[in-house]
C-alpha cells in the first residue's frame, strides 16, 4: 500500500529560515549566497530554482532524493546552527519557499525560494560589521564573503552591506548586528552617476567608514616606513 502525504494549498507561502555564506562574483557584480551542506557548491540568487545536486533529472524536491532547498520553520534553530565553528561566518536567512514542497517535523525541502532579508553577524573580532570582506575562499568564480569591522578591512576585497543588497538585487533586505545598519536596496537615480542606483544614507555611513579604514591603513603603513629601522628611508 502506497502512503498519501496530504497536499497543502496555503493561502500565502510559508517563511523559513536557514544560513548560508554570501559571496561576490569573481568581476564583483554579481552577489548570491552558498549552502553550508548539500549543494554548497552551486551559489544561487535572491530568488532561485533548486536543482538536483547529484545531477539527476528530476524536479526538486523528489520524494526519494534529498535534493531542494532546505529551510527550517524556527528561526532559533536557524541562529543555533550559527554557533559551530565552520558557521560563524554565515548569514542568517529569512526566505519565502516557493513552488512545491516536503513539509517535515523541523522544517520544508522545497524547489523555488526567494531570499527576503540576510542577517550579518559580527566581525571575527567581535565588533558590529559594516561590510563583507573576502573570507579567503570560494567557489570557481566566486569569492565567500565573511562579516567585517572597519578596523578589520584592511585592503581586502570589502563590500558594504547596501552594496551587498544592490548587487543582489530583487528586493534583498540586509539587517547588520547591533550597532551596524540596516541596508535596502537604494531607489532612484543619482544624476551625478548616471545608470547607477542612488545612495542611501546607510550606504554612504557604511561606505565611508570602510574607505576611512582603508585610509587609516595606509597612513600607518606610512608611518611605519618613515619610521628610522623602517622598510624605507627616514624622514629627514
Amino acid at each position: 500500500m502506497r502512503l498519501r502525504l496530504p497536499e497543502e494549498r496555503p493561502t500565502e507561502p510559508p517563511t523559513g529560515y536557514k544560513i548560508a555564506h554570501a559571496v561576490l562574483s569573481q568581476d564583483g557584480t554579481r552577489a548570491a549566497f552558498t549552502g553550508v551542506s548539500l549543494g554548497g557548491a552551486l551559489p544561487y540568487g535572491v530568488l532561485a530554482d533548486a536543482s538536483c545536486a547529484y545531477g539527476l533529472r528530476h524536479r526538486p524536491p523528489h520524494r526519494r532524493c534529498d535534493c531542494g532547498f532546505h529551510c527550517v520553520h524556527d528561526r532559533t534553530a536557524a541562529e543555533a546552527l550559527l554557533c559551530t565553528a565552520e558557521h560563524r561566518s554565515a548569514l542568517l536567512l529569512e526566505v519565502t519557499v516557493l513552488g512545491a514542497y516536503i513539509r517535515f517535523e523541523r522544517g520544508f525541502r522545497y524547489a523555488r525560494q526567494r531570499v527576503r532579508t540576510a542577517t550579518v553577524g559580527p566581525c571575527a573580532c567581535g565588533t558590529p560589521a559594516a561590510g563583507l570582506a573576502d573570507a579567503g575562499w570560494g567557489r570557481p568564480g566566486w569569492r565567500a564573503l565573511a562579516p567585517v569591522c572597519p578596523g578589520c578591512a584592511h585592503g581586502r576585497t570589502t563590500v558594504s552591506l547596501a552594496a551587498f543588497a544592490r548587487l543582489a538585487g530583487e528586493g534583498l533586505r540586509v539587517v547588520g548586528g547591533e550597532g551596524a545598519p540596516d541596508a535596502r536596496p537604494p531607489v532612484g537615480a543619482d544624476p551625478a552617476r548616471p545608470g547607477l542606483p542612488e545612495l542611501t544614507v546607510p550606504e554612504l555611513v557604511a561606505e565611508a567608514a570602510l574607505r576611512q579604514a582603508r585610509l587609516d591603513w595606509f597612513q600607518s603603513q606610512l608611518a611605519r616606513l618613515g619610521e628610522p629601522g623602517g622598510d624605507g628611508p627616514a624622514r629627514g
